[in-house]
């Protein structure tokens, strides 16, 4: 595991040029939530980014999460924890007793779970829709002629939280232009969080609109490829 001092060198050049993309953009840096990606990494990495004071975190899924989060957020104030990785409607539920946002509700049928469960909870994460730019068969996420449904399920008729849409493009392309196509869906449907853009592309990202970047390798170091429970 990187030593603590790492890390925070890290996190630091990572806000920094957050800082610099948002400025060329004539934008404010405050304007862009950094979610850091946790995904793999144990709690001792996580304890050295809260010291350098980093409050939100990534995860993919959510058996890994309640593992490490729940004794850290016992521990420190003020953290939030994003969902960044698929959702079964089994583990709603789960998701959102630990969970403080949900970036991948991609189809009615984890919409409506969600629904069931606010209804139960009485309260609700915050939701992005997740959207399949690349068209990708193995890729979750709601395919971009069906997003404006899906958005209009979720908001209208369930009445859930909505806050925006997260992509994460081919690995291959050139991002700019899923970039550009997630900003068209969200402005059409007036929604004004953007979440993409990670360790390879955030500048970019930021560039183009994006008001959430999942930053993983580039402050934690590359991930464990070992198996994780979902």
């Amino acid at each position: 595991m990187m030593e603590t001092a790492e890390i925070a060198a890290r996190l630091a050049a990572v806000r920094a040029e957050i800082a610099a993309s948002a400025a060329a953009a004539g934008r404010q840096a405050e304007e862009i939530e950094l979610v850091a990606v946790s995904k793999t990494h144990p709690a001792a990495a996580i304890e050295a980014a809260i010291a350098a004071g980093q409050r939100v975190f990534g995860e993919n899924r959510v058996q890994e999460a309640q593992q490490k989060f729940p004794a850290l957020k016992a521990e420190h104030d003020g953290l939030r924890l994003h969902l960044i990785g698929p959702l079964q409607t089994n583990k709603v539920r789960a998701a959102m007793e630990l969970f403080d946002v949900i970036q991948t509700v991609d189809r009615p049928r984890l919409a409506e779970a969600i629904a069931a469960e606010r209804e139960r909870r009485g309260t609700c994460p915050e939701l992005y829709v997740q959207v399949n730019t690349g068209e990708e068969p193995q890729k979750a996420g709601v395919l971009p002629r069906d997003a404006d449904g899906l958005i209009a399920l979720c908001r209208d008729r369930l009445e859930l939280p909505v806050r925006g849409l997260m992509c994460i493009p081919p690995v291959a392309d050139e991002p700019s232009p899923h970039f550009a196509l997630l900003r068209e869906i969200a402005r059409r449907n007036g929604l004004d969080g953007l979440s993409m853009g990670m360790s390879a592309d955030f500048a970019i990202a930021v560039r183009l609109g994006a008001t959430v970047v999942r930053v993983g390798s580039a402050i934690f170091g590359e991930r464990k490829l070992t198996p994780a429970p979902r």
